[in-house]
């Protein structure tokens, strides 16, 4: 395996191509849009937790403040997420289903792994035939009266270095001899390592950040579907 120190956008190429799993992010990668904004946007709170969006992104502060932050503007309940999801239905970015749906043909064991929120991102495994389990994100918590009650800071998502620790996590407990992360922030460029590669993704927003730390910059899920047809 090749070093961080000497990774080139070769490199980070054949690692993605000989990947036995690969991590995808969600909001802003797999999705157009980041479902923490949108629910915000059903709150009637869009423009404060915007901002802390794009702090968070940038890395301006770490992301479980931002988290924090962002849901105790929300303050969502069960039924305003169980609306949410009823309503809003998934936008995928344009190639995500075909590379999914590449990967798993050929035996590539795909996850999604994301600071947003696992009832939010069942539906977008549903469609993209992505096992629940497969799924490492936050779990808003609810009284029993349905109104907000924090999250679950046990999950590693909900921390800075959290997708890191899935990471490891995973190649220790499936035995992965390569993965690689893609996403478009800057948590999912910290996840590399433990991850063997890392692709930074452009197609919804672009990071300046992660373009400039990003071995590879992707702006479009067809520029990865084209490289797994290299050795075919």
């Amino acid at each position: 395996m090749e070093g961080p120190g000497v990774m080139d956008e070769d490199a980070v190429r054949r690692i993605f191509r000989s990947s036995d799993a690969v991590c995808f992010d969600v909001d802003s990668t797999v999705c157009r849009d980041e479902a923490i904004d949108e629910l915000a946007k059903f709150a009637n709170k869009e423009k404060e937790v915007m901002e802390m969006t794009r702090r968070a992104m940038r890395g301006g502060c770490s992301f479980h403040d931002a988290l924090s932050k962002r849901l105790q503007l929300i303050q969502p309940t069960v039924d305003m997420v169980s609306d949410y999801i009823r309503t809003h239905q998934p936008r995928f970015t344009p190639g995500i289903k075909e590379l999914v749906s590449l990967l798993h043909a050929n035996d590539v064991a795909v996850y999604l792994v994301s600071g947003g929120f696992y009832s939010i991102i069942e539906p977008v495994a549903k469609e993209l035939h992505i096992p629940y389990k497969n799924i490492y994100a936050n779990r808003i918590k609810f009284f029993y009266d349905g109104n907000y009650a924090g999250f679950d800071e046990s999950e590693p998502t909900s921390q800075q270095h959290g997708k890191a620790k899935v990471i490891a996590y995973l190649k220790n407990r499936y035995k992965y001899r390569t993965v690689t992360i893609v996403g478009d922030g800057v948590t999912d460029m910290e996840a590399y390592p433990p991850a063997d590669a890392f692709i930074g993704f452009g197609g919804n927003q672009i990071r300046e950040k992660v373009k400039k730390g990003a071995k590879w910059f992707a702006t479009s899920f067809y520029d990865l579907i084209e490289e797994l047809k290299v050795d075919s």
